[in-house]
């Protein structure tokens, strides 16, 4: 079998690309667990994009069945000005072979359909409206043909067709997770496979990292299940790897002249994965990185809210961190910050109990003003790092110093932050 491996040049944000060789989908129902243990100990980079064309889809539906061919002519057009671009820069040809692998009865077959694919209840029988093609962890280039890979448009209709189902009520949201984001993955493998880093790729790029980010939120909120922790990490290493794509896609229509309008807030996603003290492994540092970025994106709003948090984070002005964050960050950032702000109270508390006077205990009302969290919820964070709330005389309650600090072993509860109202800031 052939690898399809990505280039090993740095791209113009710095960062280096990795050889990647994608896996065969496993044909179990349950995808996370087979997520789980082939992903495991991979590296984050991102998705390849191949340097030579190999394929032009035509599938018209979600997921590959038979192949309509009048249908394949029609949406052969919409992507025939990009083939002519291709063979011209590559000088190479594209053939395109009119059979089908027939995804869909196979599944049929093997009864490997989601609930979300089911026509009626049924494991054994899907429908074009309701399958949606499953990310293959290897691919042979003798195998796949231009009927098994979907073109932009179809894509398009895919994600939106996909993303619909995130505020589903018929199913427990981690159900849903664990179908889009395989089915999310198989997207961004058809446009890598078809090398389209347009501005509809960029859309879909973008598309798919909000879904990473309200998922990120939401499974932090779910508690500490062994289940949904794995789920959490997978959902987090998949929009690391989908971001770095993204910015790369950015580079090369930057080129162009071709700017999206969200991509000073897409680039200031990378910076806020960079606070906590698991600080995942990117690329190049955030120093190098920010000499790399293009003029307007580095002196956006967007980029300096992220840098000035940081610069907070780092110096330990805790007070600072959250007001700035409660007035400047927008929802994806918020969203994308809350599992980490218990952490940053934690540190807040550390500092407090490893620098207070004994004699002298904290009143725990304004500390939970400056960290913009309810009060109980404080007590029950100090409790997690092993620490003792007293009650003075007036009924106050306390944080004594100099205590026994030591982080929570099963990691920390995602709370967000809370309003101070005027009269209650110092």
């Amino acid at each position: 079998m052939e690898k399809i491996e990505s280039s090993s040049r740095k791209d113009l944000l710095g960062f280096q690309r990795t050889t990647r060789t994608p896996c065969p989908s496993s044909s179990s129902p349950n995808n996370s667990r087979s997520r789980s243990q082939t992903e495991q100990g991979a590296g984050t980079s991102a998705d390849p994009i191949s340097d030579v064309p190999n394929f032009l889809g035509t599938c018209p539906d979600m997921c590959p069945g038979s192949l309509n061919r009048s249908v394949s002519y029609l949406l052969l057009k919409e992507t025939m000005e990009l083939q002519v671009r291709r063979i011209l820069h590559y000088n190479s040809s594209v053939k395109l072979r009119a059979t089908s692998t027939k995804e869909r009865a196979q599944r049929e077959r093997l009864r490997d359909l989601s609930v979300f694919e089911r026509l009626n209840g049924n494991p054994g029988k899907t429908s074009p409206s309701l399958a949606v093609k499953k990310f293959c962890r290897t691919i042979s280039t003798n195998q796949v043909h231009a009927s098994d890979l979907r073109p932009p448009s179809v894509l398009q209709n895919t994600l939106k067709y996909l993303l619909n189902l995130v505020e589903s009520s018929d199913h427990p949201f981690e159900a849903v997770h664990d179908f889009i984001f395989d089915r999310t993955r198989s997207i961004r493998q058809d446009l890598s496979m078809q090398n389209i880093v347009d501005n509809r790729a960029i859309y879909m790029y973008e598309q798919m990292i909000e879904f990473h980010i309200l998922s990120h939120q939401k499974l932090s909120r779910c508690g500490s299940k062994t289940d949904i922790s794995s789920l959490y990490h997978l959902n987090m290493e998949q929009l690391m790897k989908c971001l770095l794509s993204l910015l790369d896609v950015y580079s090369i229509n930057r080129i162009s002249n071709f700017i999206s309008k969200k991509e000073a807030e897409f680039h200031s996603f990378y910076v806020l994965l960079h606070l906590g003290c698991k600080i995942p492994t990117m690329g190049n540092s955030l120093s190098v990185w920010f000499r790399q970025l293009p003029f307007p994106v580095l002196h956006s709003k967007e980029m300096q809210f992220c840098r000035t948090i940081l610069r907070y984070f780092r110096m330990g002005d805790y007070k600072r961190f959250f007001s700035t964050t409660a007035s400047e960050a927008t929802h994806l950032q918020l969203c994308l910050l809350e599992p980490l702000l218990n952490e940053v109270r934690a540190q807040a508390i550390s500092y407090i109990n490893y620098s207070g006077y004994k004699l002298h205990p904290y009143p725990l009302l304004h500390l939970s003003n400056i960290l913009m969290i309810e009060e109980r919820e404080l007590e029950l964070l100090c409790y997690e790092c092993g620490l003792k709330i007293v009650t003075d005389e007036a009924g106050c309650k306390l944080l004594p110093a100099k205590q026994v600090f030591s982080l929570p072993k099963s990691g920390f509860q995602s709370c967000g932050l809370r309003k101070i109202e005027k009269s209650q800031r110092l």
